[in-house]
């Protein structure tokens, strides 16, 4: 089986609403910087608090470091070969992980697609909202919003999916995220929409 070499590319992503984590495994895995995920989290963390012109006081920056560390060990362990990127308005804000990842493409494009959304998802408590979505850069796609159970929680999960087939490389593209925060999911929905249109693949 010949090695597949399509990437991610986010040169065009608006990294301010994002921490964004790459890939800690596959041909993007991380320098050596990564080898100290805690570092780098209380880095990124201090990063923040200075880009959003804030005053992070005495704990400020070790609490959105520790926040940022449990969601990269809980999102992106080592091995992950997609990024994490990880929502936040204020450091302080519990992030939004969104998660993406790229493979070989698989035939018939449709199944694929609804596979990868979850279109059909038999764990949704309703049928899934599902709609054609074009972004700028990966082009044609499908998206779904559905609601899931969770087995220890009596609260539901709003789940979000983006998947695309990009015939001109040979890779499917997925994106997802899931929270139960649904008002923080809704308010967040113009930043994973410019995140979908800002995604794109390069080959190195």
């Amino acid at each position: 089986m010949s090695e597949f070499w399509p990437i991610i590319d986010i040169e065009h992503v608006d990294a301010y609403p994002w921490v964004i984590l790459p890939p800690r495994g596959g041909p993007l895995a991380p320098l050596e910087e990564w080898d100290d995920i805690q570092a780098w989290c209380h880095e990124a963390a201090e990063d923040l608090w200075v880009d959003r012109g804030l005053d992070p006081g005495p704990n400020g920056v070790d609490f959105v470091g520790a926040t940022l560390t449990r969601a990269a060990e809980a999102f992106c362990p080592p091995g992950s070969q997609h990024w994490l990127f990880l929502h936040l308005d204020h450091p302080t804000d519990l992030p939004i992980p969104v998660c993406v990842a790229i493979g070989p493409a698989q035939r018939p494009r449709e199944e694929t697609l609804r596979a990868l959304t979850l279109a059909d998802d038999p764990e949704a408590v309703e049928p899934p909202v599902v709609k054609n979505f074009k972004a700028e850069r990966l082009g044609e796609g499908l998206t779904t919003f559905r609601y899931v159970p969770q087995e220890d929680s009596p609260h539901l999960l709003a789940c979000v999916r983006y998947a695309w087939q990009v015939e001109e490389h040979g890779a499917d593209v997925v994106m997802w995220t899931a929270i139960e925060d649904i008002p923080r999911l809704i308010g967040a929905s113009e930043d994973l929409e410019n995140l979908a249109h800002s995604l794109a693949i390069w080959i190195p």
